[in-house]
């Protein structure tokens, strides 16, 4: 009974989890923080690449950490690195330093990006409530989302002050957040496990590889989710600059940011209704087509508009995807699956994040803009086509 108390609790513990987790003060602000020390665009670039380059290496192996040696335990790691690299970022002065920054940002973010999402659809595995994952979820990225909301409108208004003040006060909100990560119980399904040897770690890469072979509707579901969860990104941080480049300060850029998350959030919350409602064949279908049409707007009079528009989008597909690659993989390779399924992520920011700078640093933001809106909307097409015919 205490155990399936404990499981209980991990739901709870989720929701503060992913509060703490995400009230981010650097989110709306790094790239600003960078350009202030001294880097171009184009360096931001490789350095948000680098990032990349990083997480695509160790994706992996993580993953495999956290289904061998726990999903809290990685987790932990994981908040470690993270203040370990706030500090090295705010005292860094020159590209390599802000390189090494980086690199252990990523190292946060892998050991995290697997751990936490296995560790709460196994916890209601254990309850038998894995049908209700969806909801969960939403929940989750309703929190998500007002932490990030928080985290932009405090971040912004800290940085119009110092920006430096910026990176003490998250390493320190950092700390609190490592604290509540030790409250966390591991799902038995991870504990009766033996496996203790860093060369487990790579076996059990090695047999995800293998299973993920025979799913080939999970493998396009990855390579495709993904590459649109990329294209958000690569918005929200290149608008950081050209807002900026527009006369909207810092605390502006905030709002702006915030009210995106918040109709991400409410429409993460929906998501479970909403795909009953029109099912997940059409959400997978038209949320694409709607956000590659929506996108060209980012180079109107109004772009922070359709910047809302597009987070609302962004949050419904991240729901629907996610909730469908649990629901056809096993638990004992759920973390190291979905650490593939960020590993996609980063080898599509590798290639694109840099590409995306340098065409800004050349030409013009709006030229960037229009590429990759002309760009997805071709592919959001074909895969319309795609799974129409399945």
């Amino acid at each position: 009974m205490n155990y399936i108390l404990q499981m209980k609790k991990n739901i709870t513990r989720e929701y503060i989890y992913s509060f703490l987790n995400n009230f981010n003060l650097l989110s709306t602000v790094w790239m600003l923080y960078l350009a202030y020390k001294g880097m171009s665009l184009t360096q931001i670039g490789l350095l948000e690449g680098l990032f990349h380059v990083t997480s695509f290496l160790m994706e992996i192996p993580t993953g495999s950490v956290a289904d061998i040696f726990g999903r809290k335990t990685s987790r932990v790691l994981g908040r470690v690195f993270w203040v370990i690299s706030s500090i090295t970022m705010l005292y860094g002065n020159n590209f390599f330093h802000f390189a090494l920054a980086m690199a252990l940002m990523a190292l946060s973010y892998n050991l995290e990006s697997g751990a936490g999402q296995a560790l709460i659809y196994d916890s209601l595995k254990e309850l038998n409530k894995d049908n209700e994952y969806m909801k969960i979820a939403g929940r989750i990225e309703l929190l998500t989302q007002i932490g990030m909301i928080s985290g932009y409108l405090l971040g912004g208004y800290i940085a119009k002050i110092k920006y430096e003040y910026v990176f003490i006060y998250a390493s320190l909100l950092g700390l609190i957040t490592i604290i509540h990560s030790l409250t966390f119980k591991e799902p038995k399904i991870i504990e009766k496990k033996e496996k203790t040897t860093f060369k487990d770690v790579f076996v059990n890469a090695y047999n995800s590889f293998i299973l993920l072979k025979d799913k080939k509707d999970v493998l396009y579901l990855i390579f495709f989710s993904e590459g649109m969860l990329v294209v958000g990104t690569l918005f929200f941080f290149y608008l950081q600059n050209y807002f900026l480049s527009l006369g909207i300060n810092q605390f502006q850029i905030g709002i702006i940011m915030a009210l995106s998350g918040i109709f991400s959030a409410i429409m993460s919350f929906f998501t479970h209704k909403i795909e009953k409602k029109f099912g997940l064949k059409n959400l997978l279908i038209f949320i694409p087509i709607a956000y590659s049409l929506l996108s060209f707007g980012l180079i109107s009079n109004i772009p922070y508009i359709f910047n809302i528009l597009l987070g609302g989008l962004n949050g419904i597909l991240y729901i629907v995807y996610i909730d469908y690659v649990n629901k056809r993989i096993p638990s004992e390779k759920r973390a190291t699956i979905l650490s593939m399924c960020s590993m996609v992520y980063s080898l599509y920011m590798i290639i694109f994040f840099p590409i995306f700078g340098r065409i800004a640093d050349i030409y013009s933001f709006n030229i960037s803009f229009i590429s990759v809106s002309i760009i997805l909307f071709i592919l959001s097409i074909i895969n319309g086509i795609i799974l129409i015919k399945k």
